[in-house]
């Protein structure tokens, strides 16, 4: 029996694509309480501190400061939010390097729709999950 988070669970979104950002808003709002949306890795870091969210999805390539510096400086501060990944890239080498920085998912933004609300509810529950970068490209709703 699936354990699901109930939706007092604290997301923080960050991404620089203003009507993905709002997609993405949208699609977790119905399962969680999103407390912020931002566009760079700057205000990420300044919102994190602020906001104090269990969660932090995060795209991995945005301006100022990309979503891997800005979550390594947020681990540096001690924060113990859990990170989820929604980015563009696909390639096996940058899904091992952000697993192994302590992201607890990875999933690609062609896969948003289907992935993005069950890699956040295993990250809740201590699993890691990654999208199939080999499946398919799915709709993004």
């Amino acid at each position: 029996m699936p354990t699901h988070q109930p939706v007092d669970v604290r997301v923080l979104i960050a991404d620089d694509h203003q009507a993905l950002l709002e997609r993405v808003v949208s699609l977790l709002a119905t399962e969680f309480t999103v407390v912020g949306a931002v566009h760079d890795g700057i205000e990420l870091v300044e919102a994190e501190a602020a906001l104090l969210p269990d969660v932090l999805v995060v795209d991995i390539s945005m301006p100022r400061m990309t979503g891997l510096e800005a979550t390594a400086r947020i681990r540096d501060r001690g924060s113990r939010a859990l990170v989820v990944y929604l980015t563009a890239h696909d390639e096996p080498d940058v899904v091992e390097a952000v697993l192994a920085q302590g992201a607890k998912g990875y999933v690609n933004k062609t896969c948003l729709a289907h992935d993005l609300v069950p890699a956040i509810h295993a990250a809740l529950e201590g699993r890691f999950f990654v999208s199939h970068l080999d499946a398919p490209t799915r709709t993004t709703a």
